[in-house]
């Protein structure tokens, strides 16, 4: 066509020595993505062990929890792999996405495979979203189940946190909050010790099996979202075609509006107080009247998960909400019908609408209000030291604006 072919004859396309560089190429990057998530999820891992990640000798106590979240991520991204080969769509093997922990606590972003040529059916299309999604499900539930049926004493969380002693073995309600799910709690009814240690979800991440198992849920209803090309968009297109589009829109407003919760409650937690300040007093008489009705109403909306806002900002822009169209008017059977319900299913019970949040460390929650009992049913002592304050509070209303009262070096302090 009047073209030169400036690549050299030992390696022109079709060749022995061009097949050798593709097959090479095809597992040589995901297997170095594969070895540095290796390395940083071994930092994480000795990060949630309370050691310092940045010293070396400390990555061995990280080693069960990288084993956990790596065969978590292969088992739901292989799913998508072995799926696309079926229906012989070329796709690559699972790319890995390294994240040191001073960035992300979970040493990783997840996983994802690129499919080289074009899903033609709209069965492919539901079979290779859905098997990514249900194999990482029954992964972490997996994990979960043998995360709470061997849970260790208590002990276990003294050794990490020896300052938990001095509450009389009572955990304190700051730190980094895991936000609970219906199926979390479901199997914790089922399978942990009633009459054992259950850690509270500000301290589950010290036990590899039960945060693996809750990042795999949140991960696997993140991916359900019936939005776009993510896992979810995939299996709506395939059973309603373009009713995806309408579906995703109420979905996609739906965390809009949950994001908008957490935005409120900062406002709400900016305003709540008495200011000198004109400019202050004139928002504070503007908008505390709305929020405060908006807080005794739905008090929880408040404390969604920020990261809902952030959430709905990338699935407008970058993974849009519509879904590509597949030119195939053929329906799903009703098996594969089934299975899609199914999934939807899954997104409801792995659902987690607070997400990971922060409690700030404050002179109102640093002792913990529910101490543990001794022999008996004797309530445990709290030492007072001259920072610390009773737990008892005469009020049940919460701290703030609606003036309760609490005990602080022995006297009373009204807000």
């Amino acid at each position: 066509m009047g073209y030169t072919n400036l690549q050299p004859p030992y390696r022109s396309y079709g060749s022995p020595e061009y097949e050798y560089a593709q097959r090479r190429s095809s597992w040589v990057m995901p297997l170095g993505l594969f070895m540095l998530t290796l390395l940083t999820t071994l930092m994480a891992g000795a990060a949630w062990a309370g050691q310092d990640f940045l010293e070396v000798t400390t990555w061995v106590s990280g080693l069960e929890y990288s084993m956990l979240i790596l065969t978590f991520l292969a088992a739901h991204e292989f799913g998508h792999y072995f799926a696309a080969r079926y229906h012989g769509v070329d796709t690559t093997l699972p790319y890995f996405i390294p994240v040191p922990p001073l960035f992300l606590p979970f040493g990783t972003a997840g996983a994802v495979i690129r499919t080289q040529s074009p899903i033609l059916s709209r069965k492919a299309l539901f079979d290779i979203g859905v098997s990514g999604p249900l194999a990482g499900f029954v992964v972490s539930v997996v994990f979960l189940i043998i995360g709470f049926m061997t849970l260790p004493s208590q002990e276990y969380i003294y050794r990490i946190h020896p300052d938990y002693r001095q509450f009389g073995g009572a955990i304190p309600e700051y730190g980094l909050h895991f936000g609970t799910t219906l199926l979390y709690d479901w199997l914790a009814n089922i399978f942990a010790n009633p009459n054992g240690w259950l850690p509270p979800m500000n301290e589950m991440y010290h036990y590899p099996y039960l945060c693996v198992g809750w990042f795999g849920l949140f991960v696997t209803s993140m991916n359900l979202l019936p939005i776009g090309q993510l896992d979810g968009g995939h299996i709506a297109h395939a059973m309603f075609g373009e009713g995806q589009v309408r579906i995703g829109r109420l979905v996609w407003w739906c965390i809009a509006i949950m994001g908008l919760g957490s935005v409120l409650g900062y406002v709400y937690s900016r305003i709540i107080y008495d200011s000198p300040d004109a400019l202050y007093m004139f928002f504070q008489s503007l908008l505390l009247p709305p929020l405060y009705a908006l807080h005794r109403a739905v008090p929880e909306f408040y404390h969604l998960w920020s990261g809902w806002m952030v959430w709905a900002l990338i699935l407008r822009l970058f993974i849009r909400i519509e879904h590509p169209y597949v030119d195939d008017d053929e329906p799903l059977d009703r098996k594969r019908m089934i299975l899609g319900f199914l999934a939807a299913g899954i997104l409801l019970v792995s659902f987690c609408p607070k997400g990971i949040f922060d409690v700030e460390r404050t002179e109102h929650n640093s002792v913990p209000r529910q101490l543990p009992r001794k022999n008996k049913g004797e309530i445990a002592s709290v030492v007072q030291t001259k920072n610390a304050y009773y737990n008892h509070c005469p009020s049940r209303l919460t701290f703030g604006w609606e003036s309760p009262c609490y005990q602080t070096a022995g006297h009373y302090r009204k807000s």
